[in-house]
């Protein structure tokens, strides 16, 4: 894992894999990098894979506060400055990732050559869910993510998984419980601010995959599908036996539609 200062004080971890046009991966809430490990290992062969941790996750500098999606999709093209990245990227990210995605899809459009969403919504949230997101950094803060955790773990993954998964599910939840606390409740102030990405979806001219678990509770199939239809150039692909977190529950199907889709010509 290398580390990339993106301004003073705030660096950001992240690994780089293969070569090829350049694919960033954007991890959920409250996760790191690792949850596409499955997926930088599959498209190395033919791309250069960046997978990074946002700044108050994983390895990457902590900010206290409130840390809203623009800033981390300005991160990222910060991040991809000091890289000297100047080519459009394909960029994928999940939940809060695919939050980021889209900020940084109205941010710095001229960037993109094509956006993978995973398990994510356009809406922002309503008045109860933005109050619960702020009550959860207050939670968390003063008396660590355990709570938090517990009540994610039955949410996040398809019946199947939570039966048979069990280290799967270990795995997530160590990731989850490592993340400092002050980036889950700076994150969770951030999702709680965003603006509605709704009207942004007709002006995405990029190709788009718009991908989901078929029992993703969070972010349902129904409504990823009218996301991928807002799109000009969207197209909806559902995952079997997976709910919000596709790429970790059912890593080879995902791998094969991300292949197809980085292989098309338009």
């Amino acid at each position: 894992m290398d580390r990339l200062e993106i301004e003073p004080e705030v660096e950001l971890a992240y690994i780089d894999r293969g070569t090829g046009p350049v694919v960033l991966l954007v991890h959920g809430f409250p996760f790191d990098h690792t949850m596409w490990n499955a997926q930088v290992d599959a498209l190395a062969e033919t791309h250069r894979v960046l997978a990074v941790d946002l700044r108050g996750f994983g390895a990457s500098s902590v900010t206290k506060g409130t840390v809203t999606m623009d800033r981390f999709a300005d991160d990222l093209a910060r991040f991809l400055d000091v890289l000297k990245v100047d080519e459009p990227i394909r960029l994928g990210g999940l939940s809060m990732g695919g939050y980021v995605a889209l900020a940084f899809a109205r941010r710095h459009a001229r960037r993109l050559a094509r956006l993978i969403l995973f398990d994510t919504r356009a809406a922002a949230d309503p008045p109860e869910v933005a109050a619960k997101r702020l009550a959860t950094a207050e939670s968390v803060l003063n008396d660590g993510a355990e709570k938090m955790v517990d009540a994610m773990i039955p949410v996040l993954f398809a019946r199947k998984s939570l039966e048979q998964k069990r280290d799967l599910i270990d795995a997530v939840r160590r990731t989850m419980l490592a993340t400092d606390p002050h980036g889950i409740a700076a994150a969770a102030r951030g999702m709680a601010k965003r603006p509605d990405s709704t009207s942004l979806l007709p002006s995405i001219t990029v190709p788009t995959l718009v991908l989901v678990g078929l029992e993703d509770r969070p972010s349902p199939p129904e409504e990823m599908r009218q996301i991928a239809e807002a799109i000009p150039n969207g197209h909806m692909v559902e995952i079997p036996e997976a709910g919000h977190l596709t790429p970790l529950e059912q890593p080879e199907r995902v791998n094969q539609e991300l292949t197809t889709f980085l292989r098309q010509r338009s």
